[in-house]
């Protein structure tokens, strides 16, 4: 059954995460948007597509001919060059003017409810490039493995698919799925595929989100930054798409918000040397402190809906959350400004930014001159509790009489009031002033309505208030002391949350095989079950592990070996195989022997040894190792998959191994002798 459909804001649909079931393995295979969907947020990113292109042609002529300026010595070839310079320099400004036009595009990810609410700003996705990994990854697998590659197509293609897949997440649920799985999926990929010393081969290509510009990495971990970047930035869309008018609207707008720091976050703790702007710490440190101020904002429009009441003290409230709001917009505004920054930050974002910083301030002083103006003054019960918390209200007292005095006389409560009108009126002005310079911004009607709005309020509040014979000057309203009841809470990816199958499982377990791994190619020996058994002591799981081997016995003769790994019996594919299902297996053959292959990893192979106390102290290490590694856990059985997917290549490793170095005659609770 297909799950409903997205409805987008102009009343398109984005087609939902499609999911194909396959009739024969009944797998579920999970597909993105339709890309053809002529939805306006698939056509923002065909266009996001298209100008990335361009630039990327663009930039590839000016490096030719830069080259060629720098390479020739005629005098009339370096005058065409030049002039062919200046005309790809302007259609690379006029192509960065349309990504930024782009960028700006706030008013299609909104929602659609006839509620008058401020634009958020909402990050586009970063575009990539297909990549075909066939060949690559068959190679690879005959090459490391000594598997035919051929027989692991399905597997290759199958994450092909989810990675086309993941180009075009829905703006739902189901698509913020679907990049956890491709990024989970990304973990055994890495383990098994991208060993330490060596490369794959293959070049991830993907462009900015901000400036189009083009970078390509072989590191894998380039891949898993862009997929959190994208992560994040579905969960700005979503986060600007919900209905702030209601309470379930804002709770979910507060959420998605959280989550979209979370993943920038992550990103910029866990990746460094990022080839592209939007991806680097500055970027990504503002990138955050926009989500948090954008929570903020959203907590501010949450109280207002709570407090409905009109006392006193949830005005005051009101103004000090309005404070808050301001003072985190300022900060952002203060980031987006800093040289390294403000060149490819786009121009509506820093205007809408200030705007709201200017915005809020007047609204703090709006609700503060409410309270004042508009609420009655405190009795003899009340005064405590309205004082300590107008103490805590100004950043620094107003001049004029005492506490108790300002608070009950209604003159004083009107003078007070006026002046932080007349700085709200100001302020309103300024943020009109500032709105009216950006030609992107004036073209988003809801924002001039609400700025419109605001302003005319206080107009018409001073003008209730003002008094013809007032003859006394109207002094300066102190700010407001910046306070909040909802502390944002920056929400880290919860890699868990979203369970996923190694696609390659079939190459064996990977605390074994890995592509960090070595081991000598796979020998097939022949035993035949003497009077004491096969001679040799087993222990672990999938693998099974040969833990010892006993001197003059049929596996010694045999040319089996401590630490050497049982991959299949009598034929029988044996990697993922329990302990019990290979002694069974060795108990069911016959008088004719049995057939076992095993494998060696390269590095643990014990020393041959004199007698046998030698060779089981001198082996102790190289069991140890093996042991260690048999005993690790792939992620599938794993409680929390978050301890695996971390950016570098190590993994955890369980505790140190029980064997005591003891001969194998005495044989531990977890081995078996046969």
């Amino acid at each position: 059954m297909m799950p409903p459909e997205e409805e987008s804001p102009d009343g398109d649909r984005d087609s939902g995460l499609v999911l194909l079931h396959s009739p024969k393995s009944g797998s579920t295979r999970k597909q993105g948007c339709d890309p053809f969907a002529q939805t306006q947020r698939s056509k923002l990113q065909h266009r996001r597509a298209r100008i990335n292109q361009q630039i990327n042609k663009e930039m590839r002529m000016r490096a030719g001919a830069e080259n060629l300026f720098r390479a020739t010595s005629n005098h009339k070839v370096k005058e065409t060059v030049a002039l062919e310079l200046s005309y790809v320099n302007s259609n690379l400004q006029l192509l960065k003017e349309e990504l930024e036009e782009l960028n700006s595009s706030m008013d299609v990810y909104q929602n659609d409810s006839e509620s008058i609410s401020v634009p958020m700003i909402p990050l586009g996705l970063k575009e990539t490039k297909e990549l075909d990994l066939l060949v690559p990854l068959k190679d690879f697998i005959s090459e490391h493995y000594g598997e035919e590659g051929v027989l692991f197509e399905k597997e290759i293609k199958e994450f092909m698919e989810l990675r086309q897949a993941m180009r075009t997440p829905s703006r739902n649920e189901a698509g913020l799925e679907l990049l956890m799985e491709y990024y989970n999926q990304l973990y055994f990929l890495d383990s098994r595929f991208f060993p330490p010393t060596k490369t794959l081969g293959v070049f991830f290509h993907w462009y900015d989100s901000l400036t189009g510009v083009p970078s390509h990495q072989r590191a894998l971990a380039f891949e898993k930054g862009s997929v959190l970047f994208n992560l994040g930035a579905l969960h700005t869309q979503i986060g600007a798409r919900q209905d702030r008018a209601s309470l379930p609207g804002l709770n979910q707008a507060i959420d998605a918000f959280q989550k979209a720091a979370g993943a920038f976050n992550y990103l910029k703790e866990n990746f460094s040397n990022a080839p592209s702007l939007d991806m680097s710490a500055a970027s990504l440190t503002m990138l955050v402190r926009l989500m948090v101020a954008q929570v903020q904002e959203c907590v501010f429009e949450k109280m207002t809906l709570l407090r409905a009441q009109n006392d006193f003290l949830s005005r005051l409230q009101l103004a000090q959350e309005a404070a808050r709001v301001e003072d985190v917009y300022s900060v952002v505004h203060q980031t987006m400004s800093q040289p390294h920054v403000k060149d490819y930050v786009p121009f509506s974002w820093t205007t809408m930014v200030h705007v709201k910083s200017e915005h809020f301030k007047a609204l703090s002083h709006y609700f503060a001159a409410i309270a004042l103006c508009d609420c009655p003054a405190p009795s003899d019960a009340e005064l405590p509790e309205q004082e300590k918390a107008f103490l805590q209200f100004h950043v620094t007292m107003p001049e004029g009489p005492s506490l108790s005095v300002l608070l009950q006389d209604p003159e004083e409560r009107r003078k007070l009031g006026k002046a932080h009108l007349k700085k709200a009126i100001m302020k309103h002005e300024e943020a009109m002033r500032i709105h009216g310079l950006c030609k992107i911004l004036r073209k988003m009607d809801i924002l001039q309505e609400v700025l419109s709005f605001a302003h005319k309020r206080s107009l018409s509040k001073y003008s209730e208030i003002d008094h013809e014979e007032d003859f006394f000057e109207t002094g300066e309203a102190p700010d407001i002391h910046p306070k909040t009841h909802q502390k944002p809470e920056i929400k880290s990816p919860n890699f868990s949350q979203v369970k996923v199958t190694d696609l390659f499982h079939r190459l064996g377990p990977l605390s074994v095989f890995s592509a960090k791994n070595k081991w000598y190619p796979a020998r097939r020996v022949h035993l035949m079950r003497g009077e004491n058994g096969f001679g040799f002591t087993l222990r672990g799981d999938s693998p099974v592990l040969i833990a010892g081997v006993i001197p003059g016995g049929c596996a010694a003769e045999a040319g089996l070996k401590e630490g050497d790994y049982i991959i299949s019996v009598n034929g029988k594919d044996c990697k993922w195989s329990k302990h019990a299902e290979v002694v069974q297996l060795l108990k069911s053959t016959g008088k004719e022997g049995v057939d076992i292959g095993v494998i060696t990893l390269q590095g643990s192979e014990c020393p041959k040894a004199v007698d046998r106390k030698a060779a089981v102290m001198s082996s102790g290490s190289g069991m140890l190792k093996s042991d260690k590694e048999n005993s690790r856990k792939s992620l599938m059985n794993s409680k929390s998959a978050s301890t695996l997917l971390v950016w570098s290549k190590k993994s955890k490793r369980s505790k140190k191994s029980t064997y005591s170095g003891v001969p194998f005659t005495a044989v531990g609770d977890n081995e078996a002798m046969y």
